[in-house]
Parts: C-alpha cells; sequence; structure tokens
C-alpha cells in the first residue's frame, strides 16, 4: 500500500472530485518551495502529471513554460489509486492525459466486462505525436533524427519510448541496425 502524506491525499481527494481531475489549486496552507517538493514528489511517484493548460478556458495554471503557455496537474489513475478510488470511479479527465471511463450504465443495469487495457491517444501537434509519426515511417528513425526534430535529449527520447509509447499507450517499438544509419526504432503499420 502507498503511504501519502495527509497534504498528498488532500490534493488527490480534491482532484478526484473534479471532473477533468485537475489538482488546483492546491491547499492555501501549501506554498513556494514546499508546494514544489510536495508536488515534484506526486509527480515522480506518478501520483500527478502535468499537461498543458488550456489558456482559453482559464484553466489553472501550476508553472508557466512560456509567453501564453502553461501547464496543470492533473491526477492519475495510479494517483486516484493511491487514495483508493478506482479510475472506473472517477470522473472523466481531460482528453489524451489519463484513462477515462469508457462505458456509461445506469445504477442497476447489467454490464459488460470491461477490457484490460484502454486505449489512450495523444493529442495532435505534441510532441508526442511527432514522435509517433516519426517511428510510423516505413525506413523508421534514428535517436538522433527524433532528437533534431522534438528539441529532446536522447535520454527523454527514449524514455518516451519507453514509458509513454509501450507503457501508456501500448505501442510495440521495435528496432534494428542499419548499415550507416545506425539504429532505426519504427512502430508496425497500422
Amino acid at each position: 500500500m502507498t503511504k501519502l502524506s495527509d497534504t498528498q491525499a488532500l490534493i488527490l481527494s480534491a482532484a478526484a472530485q473534479r471532473e477533468d481531475r485537475i489538482a488546483l489549486p492546491l491547499p492555501e496552507s501549501l506554498r513556494g518551495g514546499a508546494a514544489a517538493k510536495v508536488v515534484g514528489a506526486m509527480v515522480a511517484k506518478g501520483f500527478l502529471q502535468e499537461v498543458d493548460a488550456d489558456m482559453r478556458k482559464s484553466e489553472a495554471v501550476w508553472r508557466e513554460t512560456g509567453v501564453g503557455h502553461g501547464v496543470t496537474l492533473v491526477a492519475t489513475d495510479a494517483g486516484l489509486a493511491a487514495i483508493r478510488i478506482e479510475p472506473e470511479d472517477a470522473n472523466p479527465a481531460p482528453a489524451g492525459t489519463t484513462d477515462a471511463p469508457t462505458q456509461e450504465s445506469a445504477p442497476d443495469a447489467p454490464t459488460e466486462p470491461k477490457a484490460a487495457s484502454k486505449t489512450r491517444t495523444p493529442r495532435e501537434g505534441t510532441k508526442q505525436a511527432t514522435l509517433i509519426a516519426m517511428l510510423r515511417e516505413p525506413d523508421g528513425v534514428t535517436i538522433e533524427e527524433i532528437m533534431a526534430a522534438t528539441g529532446w535529449q536522447s535520454h527523454t527520447v527514449r524514455g518516451a519510448m519507453a514509458g509513454a509509447l509501450k507503457k501508456k499507450l501500448g505501442l510495440e517499438v521495435t528496432s534494428e541496425k542499419v548499415e550507416g544509419r545506425g539504429r532505426a526504432y519504427k512502430l508496425p503499420e497500422a
């Protein structure tokens, strides 16, 4: 069982009650460096995820990433599980951030078994979408080519392929050595 501080449990509980699972605003008693430390630990444990804030909807912003751009914090399925809330019981999350319920039913209506894994799709125009498009090229793509297109460092590219693509999206990334080019990574044809 995951041990949470009272503050972490409070943040996750508040997020679980919101339709979009946004974890902001944080408790008023949590400010500055303390807030950064608590949130950093929760992101590292996978309980919260930083996602682009929709400034047009005036979403609460955790931190700014540029002029008119910012990120907000969203509770993940792991975060909800840490406070013993099943993702199906929680309200749906924004598209592309975490698993959302796939079936709604009346309380007494019979339900069909749920699939073991749910399909997630990245938002268009993101670096993750760019990565997936590059990996779908017939000849595949090298780490260096991905780095040039996304501005990521090599460890970030590898982490995105192993974490976001393989674990979260369930995509099978394969690789092979190509003479004169190095190791090329690709996804099977859709």
